[in-house]
This record gives structure tokens, sequence and C-alpha cells, in this order.
């Protein structure tokens, strides 16, 4: 194409520049053209630079589109972050810990991570967190409750349906299991949860928040032989943090007044 072609298809293309950056979906290109053309003259780039600098801003824009995605595909019950969660306030975690687990090497290997702990010593919010963390660095994530989990396992296997279930809960490559422990399970519930242990073993992240220490799972799913083939393979590739402490809640109560110190000590047992 010569020089004149050049000119004259790239006016063209100019005047139809927004329609053009739309087709293709380059949108922070289109909503920011302006601005962005006013910092590179500005700061006199050269065409490679100006590009790449588009190219970057395009690409920054999309990661939080993912980012915004997978947290609503999430389905967390709210947003936490690590940046949020007061370690002071709970001296049993090793925050370096919590910080080599931020960098989901263990997600990518398809290990687990056990939180434990009494209620309200902020597992959820470590669980969330650490969730938070998967998705940003690209990993597929779902958080559910321990009995939401296994009434959907209970309802499809009565339905016929189990099979379609259990490899929805094994598609993400993390699953959050919050709050396991403090409601028991029959043992039918039990075996459910096995073969959906089972089917993620080894090939993807699951995380489990729990109250119970792990001698109390026999209790928890009414068989210590169920109990103990679930954690053997739960605990195979694991990383276990466990939390000591009072409840926030109750902490907050006790400073208030509303709640005698011993009795909210006591509930943190």
């Amino acid at each position: 194409m010569s020089l004149t072609g050049i000119k004259h298809r790239a006016i063209l293309a100019s005047d139809n520049l927004s329609e053009i950056l739309q087709s293709l979906k380059l949108t922070a290109m289109d909503d920011r053209l302006e601005s962005v053309l006013d910092m590179c003259g500005s700061a006199e780039l050269t065409h490679r630079e100006a590009l790449a600098l588009f190219c970057d801003i395009e690409r920054e824009r999309r990661a939080e589109r993912r980012i915004t995605m997978g947290m609503q595909i999430a389905h967390f019950p709210y947003v936490r972050t690590l940046e949020t969660f007061d370690f002071a306030e709970q001296v049993s975690i090793d925050p370096g810990q919590i910080r080599d687990l931020a960098l989901c090497r263990w997600v990518a290997s398809g290990d687990n991570a056990i939180l434990l702990g009494p209620p309200g010593v902020g597992k959820t919010h470590l669980a969330v967190a650490l969730g938070r963390e998967a998705i940003i660095r690209g990993y597929s994530t779902m958080f559910v409750t321990a009995v939401g989990l296994l009434a959907n396992l209970a309802k499809a296997h009565s339905e016929n349906k189990l099979e379609q279930r259990l490899t929805y809960y094994a598609k993400p490559k993390l699953l959050i299991i919050d709050e396991l422990g403090y409601l028991p399970f029959d043992l039918n519930t039990a075996h459910l949860f096995f073969q959906l242990v089972s089917k993620r073993y080894g090939k993807s992240a699951t995380l489990i928040t729990s109250n119970r220490a792990f001698g109390e799972w026999g209790d928890v799913f009414g068989d210590p032989v169920v109990a103990t083939a679930i954690l053997d393979r739960l605990l195979h590739q694991s990383h276990v943090v466990t939390i000591k402490g009072e409840s926030y809640r109750l902490k907050s109560k006790r400073k208030s007044g509303i709640m005698p110190a011993k009795l909210a000590a006591d509930s943190g047992q």
C-alpha cells in the first residue's frame, strides 16, 4: 500500500475509531482514548510506547473484569481481604503461613487447607480472603457452607442426579467448604461427602473451616471409619491452620459489659 493509501485509510479509521474499538471489545481504550492520548503527548511517548500503554490499560481493565466475575461466581457471603484481618488479635496464627497460603501454590498443586478453631475467631474471614487471592491469580473458586453443600448432594441423590452435582462441585480449582462440624450428618450424607472429597482428591484444592478437632470428626460424620477415610484424603497434601482464642463478637460484648468476662472466655474455649 502506498503512503497516500495508508494516510487515507488512517483518516477513515480515525473517524470511526470508537466504533472500531468497541467492535474489538477494547472498551478501556475506547473509554480513556482522549485522556490517554493527551498523556502520551505530554510524556512525549514514541508510537511504540503509546501503543504499549494502551494495551496495558486494556489488560488491566480485563483483569479487573475477570476478578469481578470470579467473585460473583464464587458466591462469597461478603468481601474480606487479608489486609483487613487483625493478626494482632489472633496471636495463635502465624502471619507468614497465611501469606504463604495467599500465594496459592497449594491451589495450583491441588493441595488442601484446613482452618480449625472455635466460632468467631476469623476462620471464614481468612477463607474468603484466601479465595479472593485465588481468583486474583486466575483460579476458579466456589464458596459453600457445609450444610448447604450436603443438602444439595442429598437432594441430587434422591433425584438420581448425584453424579451431575458431584461434577459441578468438583469443577472449581478451589472449593471452600465453610462451617463443617457445626451440625452432625447422618451416615448416608457422610458417604456423599466422601464421594466429593474422593472426586477432587489430587486434582483440585479444597479449603475447609471447622470448629471441631480432627478427633471429633467421627461424631460429625456419624462413623469413625468414614471420617478416617475422609481425613486420609484431605490431610495427605494439606496445610492446617489452628486458631485459638476468644470470639471477636463475644470479645466485643465483653468489652461493652454486655457479657461477663468468664462466660465469654468459656465460650471461646
